[in-house]
């Protein structure tokens, strides 16, 4: 009979010392945790029994190989508040029927049509810009790709309220987090300006999404949007029935959440790590001219941009937006030589697991040329989009907006960062900077030869 060692314990200096690091700095406290524990560290968040994983073989029991025992970790249903029982949140039955119902609206075919919504706005946002200009790129991106999620999520232009419904979108997501800690359903219910905020941005987004789709409602026609997908979808493998308004608002809204602010970020990470890499920068000019020449991309070019690609991978390695995930075990799991207790509250990083030396050389560099070849480590050293049954159902439009949405821009400009400027991580539920990302743009002085784009 084998005797399961004790898990690894984070030292304490007082009662309460986890809690107040990890609220002050989450990710500061999580490295802290994995640089003196290792792959397993065990501490404790106010009342919660916490556990952070970061060994990819462990990653991969709890997302994949035994996802059945852990449901998403939360306090309470605070969160449910406001993204109701979307795929983020769902459980069980009813998160694999709606998944069965959404996925049809991810499918290659279907994304093909949404290839040039997102070419187009990123053609019309890099001629409104001039050279010389400074702006924040964090917010151009949230933007843009705000643009983006309301066309082919509606099929309708959100950039007239897109301040209104950006600003509505930052408020819950601060929310989410603040949802994840120790006495949150009790603090969220005070009547604190913040809280009264979240309730209003609420309010709105409901609002919209749900006068949108009486509108489309009443049409019954695919408008050729993920929306049309969730209202005409009908669950064929159980009753035939389709969802409800309320479902389809849930899943709208998760997607619009989800889906614009996590590409956002990626791209604005990857603008500042090519500003701090000329020679990268240079080499993805390079394809561009090459593959695309002066037209824009399309969703065919997707496979022959391979370097482009691979700076996106490489940018989500070092910046996952997606940085932290959590579990919660139904019951006494064993993981490897340590038994986790039953409902321990389980925290897996990205961005930790992706910067370990023992699956990359030189992790904390950026190096898209790693991804040439085939990764010979684990499987789940690199997982921005989760894994398991609850890996991302929106991966394949992340990865092929972010790719024409990076060519389509560093076709034309090149972005510089401005001198000074702080730059810095704040884990909120996505990975975003700081500060913003102040960036000067620079557009690239080109002639044409016969169908190509030369740049000097």
């Amino acid at each position: 009979m084998s005797t399961q060692a004790s898990l690894p314990r984070l030292p304490s200096r007082f009662p309460g010392d986890h809690l107040l690091a990890f609220r002050r700095d989450a990710l500061g406290f999580l490295q802290h945790a994995k640089r003196t524990c290792g792959d397993v560290a065990e501490f404790r968040l106010g009342p919660e029994h916490a556990v952070l994983i970061t060994h990819p073989d462990h990653v991969r029991d709890i997302l994949v190989t035994h996802h059945r025992q852990f449901v998403k970790a939360r306090r309470g249903d605070v969160s449910k508040q406001f993204l109701g029982e979307g795929l983020l949140n769902s459980e069980g039955a009813i998160h694999r029927r709606q998944r069965r119902l959404s996925q049809p609206a991810f499918h290659r075919q279907r994304l093909s049509t949404y290839a040039a919504v997102m070419t187009d706005h990123s053609a019309r946002l890099r001629e409104q810009w001039r050279d010389g200009d400074t702006l924040d790129m964090a917010q151009a991106m949230m933007h843009l790709t705000l643009g983006i999620a309301g066309k082919t999520l509606f099929n309708t232009d959100v950039e007239a309220e897109a301040l209104a419904i950006g600003n509505a979108i930052s408020d819950l997501l601060q929310y989410s987090t603040r949802a994840s800690l120790p006495l949150a359903d009790l603090i969220l219910k005070l009547p604190l300006p913040s809280n009264r905020r979240v309730r209003r941005a609420q309010q709105f987004l409901d609002t919209t999404i749900y006068r949108i789709i009486e509108e489309r409602r009443a049409e019954n026609t695919d408008c050729g949007d993920l929306l049309s997908m969730l209202l005409l979808a009908q669950d064929e493998a159980e009753d035939g029935t389709g969802m409800t308004d309320k479902q389809v608002h849930d899943e709208a809204l998760t997607l619009m959440l989800a889906g614009h602010e996590t590409t956002a970020v990626a791209l604005t990470w990857t603008w500042y790590l090519l500003s701090q890499h000329p020679e990268v920068e240079a080499k993805l000019h390079e394809e561009l001219c090459a593959v695309l020449g002066d037209r824009l991309p399309t969703f065919d070019d997707l496979e022959p941009l391979t370097y482009t690609r691979m700076v996106l991978t490489e940018s989500m390695r070092l910046y996952p937006p997606a940085w932290l995930m959590t579990r919660r075990n139904l019951e006494a799991y064993d993981l490897g030589d340590y038994t986790l207790p039953a409902r321990t509250f389980i925290l897996i990083s990205p961005y930790l697991t992706q910067r370990d030396p023992r699956f990359f050389d030189a992790p904390e560099q950026f190096q898209p040329e790693r991804w040439a070849l085939n990764p010979s480590g684990p499987k789940y050293a690199y997982f921005p989009f989760g894994g398991g049954p609850r890996q991302c159902i929106g991966e394949g439009f992340a990865w092929m907006e972010g790719i024409l949405v990076l060519a389509t821009l560093a076709q034309q400009w090149h972005m510089q960062l401005v001198p000074g400027h702080p730059v810095g991580v704040k884990p909120l539920v996505t990975l975003r900077p700081k500060a913003g990302m102040r960036m000067t743009l620079a557009q690239h002085q080109a002639r044409h030869t016969p169908g190509v784009l030369i740049s000097p």
